[in-house]
């Protein structure tokens, strides 16, 4: 997988996902940060730095992006929220528009 095929999305800590370019498209937000000719340093480094998403929540949107992904080709799983992660979890996802 070359480099430009994939996204690096930055926690609140500084943890790093590494994840499929398609996979985080899933995300309005993102998508636009990739993909807007404003010049978004976002768009030329391939990197979005998320300061208010901790590692925990910033892990399971990057589940829920390849989730996604499988759901809308056909394969019907589920996807299971920890109760803890929920309201943190919705916060970020109206962020992300996801």
């Amino acid at each position: 997988m070359k480099k430009e095929d994939t996204v690096k999305l930055i926690s609140a800590e500084g943890m790093e996902f590494v994840i499929d370019k398609e996979a985080a498209m899933v995300s309005q937000t993102i998508r636009n940060m990739l993909t807007s000719p404003g010049g978004f340093a976002e768009a030329e480094h391939g990197e979005v730095t998320f300061p208010e998403i901790s590692a925990v929540i910033l892990e399971k949107i990057c589940q829920y992006f390849y989730w996604s992904l499988q759901y809308a080709r056909g394969k019907e799983t589920e996807f299971h929220i920890e109760p803890e992660l929920t309201l943190e979890l919705m916060m970020a996802a109206n962020y992300l528009h996801t």
